[in-house]
């Protein structure tokens, strides 16, 4: 039923301009704000505050503009199917850097799109298919079945390739046919799968899936991120590639990499810090064993 009801609901929202579900988008993400737990709100506090050096008032307008986004972004999705008409959605999310994902497709070379939850992540995938990118998503299976259908039937719509987390097989075969692996790189993972780095001058758990892979392929790394523009769009960034080496240390070689992706994010979010989300509990596993 769940799955029925959303597809109702994207056929309404695709019934109205993109301004309009905008709108309507902060709307919902403001009255939805209430609702989240006052123990979440303070602990995103608390990180923008030592992340940013910023004082109380000012986390407070940041953690709650990092939250209200999910409204929109949440309207962007349920309006895919307009937006993939025509060139709309290259006139909605612009794209700096595009020559350097060209040079590897150009190539046939496979390679990572390290990004994170920061803006309209979800668009940052369906723009980047649309502009002829071969981008494989790697989701995390939902719950909810229902749920699972809607947005992998959505993001496969506008022309991504969805494998899940746990189809590491898939990625390393698709990576070798040209196809580029897009990883979420921003989350707090578990210890094991983890590496501790610096990040906001914080020691860190870090999420080496991008470095581990793009080592294994001898494929480049292109660190990405979608920000909003002044009219309502968005526009995407994407970095000159980075090279994991190739030494008899693989988890220096793998550690380096890393870092580097970590500062890259570190320097988007100080530039952009109401985009990322701040509500994850980016420090907990440090904080379990007393480095935080």
């Amino acid at each position: 039923m769940a799955y029925y009801i959303m597809k109702f609901v994207s056929w309404l929202a695709c019934l109205f301009s993109m301004e309009s579900c905008n709108g309507f988008g902060k709307v919902l993400g403001k009255l939805t704000w209430i609702v989240v737990p006052k123990k979440r709100k303070f602990m995103a506090y608390d990180n923008i505050i030592r992340c940013l050096g910023v004082d109380a008032g000012e986390a407070e307008r940041i953690a709650k503009a990092s939250w209200v986004q999910f409204g929109p972004m949440l309207m962007e999705v349920l309006r895919y199917p307009e937006l993939i008409k025509g060139d709309y959605i290259k006139k909605y999310v612009t794209i700096d850097g595009l020559e350097y994902l060209q040079e590897a497709i150009d190539k046939k070379q496979g390679a990572v799109i390290a990004t994170s939850h920061s803006d309209s992540w979800e668009l940052m995938g369906a723009a980047l298919a649309q502009y002829g990118v071969p981008l494989v998503g790697v989701a995390r299976k939902q719950k909810d079945s229902a749920m699972d259908r809607f947005i992998n039937e959505y993001r496969t719509l506008v022309g991504m390739h969805i494998t899940y987390t746990s189809g590491v097989r898939e990625m390393f075969k698709m990576i070798k046919e040209g196809w580029m692996i897009g990883l979420i790189t921003d989350q707090d993972p578990s210890l094991r799968d983890g590496i501790i780095l610096n990040f906001f001058n914080r020691k860190t758990n870090c999420f080496v899936g991008p470095a581990t892979i793009a080592r294994s392929q001898k494929a480049p790394i292109f660190h990405g991120q979608i920000t909003h523009r002044s009219d309502g769009g968005h526009h995407i960034t994407i970095y000159p590639p980075i090279y994991v080496d190739q030494t008899k240390d693989k988890k220096a070689d793998i550690e380096k990499a890393t870092q580097q992706v970590m500062n890259l994010l570190e320097s988007h979010i100080r530039e952009y810090p109401e985009d990322w989300f701040w509500l994850h509990d980016r420090w907990k596993s440090v904080r379990n064993i007393g480095l935080d």
